[in-house]
């Protein structure tokens, strides 16, 4: 039996070498702007300079009142777990299905992770969340995977009725949107990561969103300098005391970071429009291919397309094993194809299931997870490949659908004897 695949021989599809999508795009714009904040400050610890600037920016981005940008994503989390007064005891519902840092700040807060499993689209499900809520309850956490926005109007309207914070991790999310309305604002505060190949980077860094001011004050003295808190919170606040010391953590961005930070949300709408337009004609193409599930995404919601994670269903493909699929693809010259690792079900991470070495002191009744309990979430992880939607290449774009069609019109070869 012969194979035209190019993990057999054949000649790959893309023939683009890597990387094929560098992310995030940098110039001569990009080069300029952070050479210049280097001569100008290495250290901003108030809200002032570029640091101010990328806070007023993300403020009018996505409409809220308040924003404070922070080292990291986990760090922005910390903060908004510590705004919320989360402590010994309280319960807080989390994706089962996420990437570690959205429950691992709650750890540190002696706040009690209690994981719900995922919807069709791999977020959270709202039906189970409100089943999941006890009289211990006082917060929920939403992340919007890969960028598709979860059912985050139903979760606001279950956290109103039982009179409980709404927590959003937009981190896989930046600029994506409801009905007109972008993720980040649904909830009462919300957390994002600008690391790595995040849609709005800086390399590393973070930010808070909120439009309540007693939440921006706490967010403040939990991650920021005693100057910028004694600037900003007001002399009859009762929080006014600590300006000082606030809780003696330092989570402040470097301005380099928000230099590039800067530069990038200037073109982010542009180049989420690319993508959408580009995912939207992926999914077209790949819609019906056996083995393969695309995302199904309701007609109001606008994603970010961090990544188009697409589910593969080994029974259509006489068991093809996902990472055999994901290999001939490479093959084919698609590099941007991944099974991921992260995010993954948190039940299977040994901090979930045995937290006690590393937090020897949690509240007595602190939850503990074994494999088996969160079916979809571990069918997804399982199952799941991830694409990375390109925002101004279609030439790249049809090359990758033309690899798949391609692998998959010849999978036999690769469960069969080698050619």
């Amino acid at each position: 039996m012969s194979s035209p695949l190019a993990i057999h021989g054949g000649p790959p599809v893309v023939r683009s070498a890597g990387p094929q999508i560098p992310w995030p795009p940098v110039d001569i714009n990009t080069a300029v702007a952070v050479t210049a904040q280097l001569y100008s400050a290495v250290s901003l610890p108030g809200r002032t300079g570029i640091v101010a600037e990328l806070e007023s920016r993300l403020a009018e981005f996505f409409g809220v009142r308040r924003a404070v940008v922070t080292s990291s994503g986990t760090a922005a989390l910390h903060s908004a777990y510590s705004a919320l007064g989360l402590t010994d005891g309280d319960e807080v519902i989390v994706p089962a299905y996420t990437a570690h840092p959205t429950a691992t700040p709650l750890f540190h807060r002696r706040a009690k992770p209690v994981l719900v499993d995922c919807d069709e689209l791999g977020n959270i499900d709202p039906l189970q969340v409100e089943a999941a809520i006890t009289p211990f309850t006082k917060a929920i956490v939403v992340t919007h995977l890969w960028g598709v926005p979860a059912r985050v109007e139903a979760l606001a309207d279950i956290a109103e009725r039982h009179g409980i914070r709404l927590v959003e991790d937009g981190s896989h999310a930046h600029g994506a949107a409801v009905g007109g309305r972008r993720v980040g604002t649904f909830g009462h505060i919300a957390a994002f990561s600008m690391g790595g190949s995040k849609p709005l980077s800086a390399g590393e860094g973070g930010f808070v969103l909120t439009d309540d001011d007693d939440l921006y004050y706490r967010v403040l003295l939990h991650s920021q300098d005693g100057g910028r808190c004694r600037s900003e919170i007001p002399i009859d606040h009762p929080l006014r005391r600590y300006v000082v010391t606030g809780t003696g953590l330092a989570h402040r961005i470097h301005p380099l970071a928000v230099a590039l930070a800067l530069g990038q949300l200037n073109e982010l709408d542009r180049r989420l429009g690319g993508r959408r337009q580009l995912a939207a004609h992926m999914i077209a193409e790949l819609r019906g291919l056996p083995g393969i599930s695309v995302p199904e995404v309701p007609a109001r919601s606008a994603p970010a397309w961090y990544a188009l994670a697409l589910l593969h269903r080994p029974e259509d493909l006489g068991g093809l094993p996902v990472d055999a699929l994901v290999a001939a693809l490479r093959a084919e010259g698609c590099l941007e194809v991944d099974h991921p690792r992260a995010p993954r079900p948190l039940n299977e991470h040994p901090l979930f299931d045995a937290p006690n070495r590393l937090f020897p002191n949690l509240p007595e009744g602190w939850p503990r997870y074994r494999a088996g309990q969160y079916p979809r979430s571990e069918r997804r992880h399982r199952n799941t490949l991830t694409v990375t939607v390109p925002h101004d290449d279609p030439d790249l774009a049809e090359g990758y659908v033309r690899a798949f069609r391609k692998v998959i019109t010849h999978h036999r070869t690769l469960i069969g004897p080698d050619p």
